[in-house]
């Protein structure tokens, strides 16, 4: 049976020790704490775990410690997005051998490809790789590189492999038409926390949410009141969520991510340069609002 992404999916923060190396203990702490909060997903190396930073290396053992502890409790899904297609097709076959479910796929973030060569970069890496993808758009963090509509719709008519998309355009009008296009054959997933109400009411199926890092059991229960249709417990949930993601704004991402879970007493470390620690007054002002969320 072919993966249906759906539910609420965790891109979990990569933890590094002292000397800036993965801190695998940490890591299946998290893992273990977002199962027990229900969340129905978690990522590896997606953005909020620093894809960009991490070595071939890294991203492997990453892939491995996750399948490992998860242990078939809920789907493992991967990123294995980089700049050139052989690139991404060799990451995806090194996932698929590990043992994950499914990947993301971030569109390129210095190569700025046409319509064509977007579509043709996804479709050689499905051809080439028998596992299940979801296309990852993100145009704030890619230069503007997005997929549209209509490419994602035929692509999702040729390639049975891919099976959803990440949406992080925060651009809801963008949401609809990839889910009026193509909602009835592959799953949209919000991937901006400040939407997923808005996503799940209009036909999306879950989200991939970097702040069920820090509020998981919320926005399980966000997604549960849309799908039992208590819209007015979802929405009021949203605007509780909505909080923490424009608290983003405090610091470069995904740092206040990582700070917020430090601040819950996962030694997780800082983000590794060129991202800095949030200056002391924009700690405070995060604690604040992860005071009101009960976290801390």
């Amino acid at each position: 049976m072919v993966l249906e992404p759906k539910g609420i999916v965790t891109p979990i923060v990569t933890p590094f020790d002292s000397k800036d190396e993965i801190n695998e203990a940490v890591y299946r702490d998290l893992i273990d704490f977002l199962l027990d909060s229900g969340i129905h997903g978690v990522f590896a190396c997606g953005s909020q775990g620093e894809f960009w930073a991490l070595s071939k290396n890294e991203k492997k053992r990453l892939f491995e410690v996750a399948v490992d502890h998860v242990n078939g409790r809920v789907p493992v899904y991967a990123g294995t997005g980089a700049e050139s297609t052989k690139e991404v097709i060799e990451l995806t076959r090194m996932a698929k051998d590990v043992g994950i479910d499914a990947v993301s796929i971030i569109t390129p973030y210095f190569i700025k490809p046409d319509g064509e060569g977007l579509a043709g970069h996804y479709r050689m890496i499905a051809q080439r790789v028998d596992i299940p993808i979801l296309v990852y758009t993100n145009p704030a963090r890619t230069g503007g590189v997005a997929i549209s509509p209509d490419c994602l719709n035929e692509l999702a008519e040729e390639c049975s492999n891919i099976v959803g998309i990440k949406d992080s355009s925060g651009d809801l009008s963008l949401t609809l038409e990839y889910i009026k296009k193509s909602g009835d054959r592959i799953s949209v997933l919000a991937g901006r926390d400040s939407i997923i109400f808005q996503t799940l009411v209009s036909g999306g199926r879950g989200a991939v949410s970097a702040c069920a890092n820090v509020v998981p059991k919320l926005i399980v229960s966000l997604y549960d009141s849309a799908r039992n249709r208590d819209y007015e417990t979802a929405l009021d949930i949203q605007k509780r969520v909505s909080d923490l993601r424009m608290a983003f704004e405090l610091g470069v991402f995904p740092g206040v991510i990582k700070e917020s879970v430090n601040a819950m007493g996962f030694d997780v470390g800082s983000c590794r340069m060129p991202v800095r620690p949030l200056k002391p007054k924009d700690r405070e002002s995060l604690l604040g609002i992860l005071k009101g969320l009960g976290v801390v």
